[in-house]
């Protein structure tokens, strides 16, 4: 059955294939498949959360420290390569896929 989940249905099951840039146990963070900046990366848990505001995500404090460890890793990374980073998450009509996701992005909007 397909969801509205483009992160289980595609990147997570292996449908899609992506550039990781880092990966835990609980996190990947890997180059956009359709970047809108000129460096953007997507961080996502690897199991199903809605949003960043979600009821999974307030019952699960070693993913929120796990997911925090890896965004400012990738943003620290991006900064020191291109001199700055904008850290981005989305909720309610401005999520397009519900599955919590982070962009760390800079450079010029594509």
């Amino acid at each position: 059955m397909m969801t509205e989940d483009f992160y289980c249905d595609e990147v997570l099951s292996g449908k899609t294939k992506v550039d990781i840039v880092l990966e835990t146990d609980q996190a990947l963070a890997y180059h956009h498949t359709r970047p809108y900046y000129e460096h953007h990366i997507v961080v996502i848990p690897k199991i199903h959360i809605q949003s960043f505001i979600s009821e999974e995500e307030e019952n699960n404090d070693e993913l929120l420290i796990e997911m925090m460890r890896v965004i400012k890793k990738v943003a620290a990374d991006m900064l020191a390569q291109t001199g700055s980073s904008k850290i981005i998450t989305n909720l309610g009509s401005y999520q397009d896929s519900k599955h919590q996701h982070w962009h760390i992005v800079s450079g010029e909007r594509t």
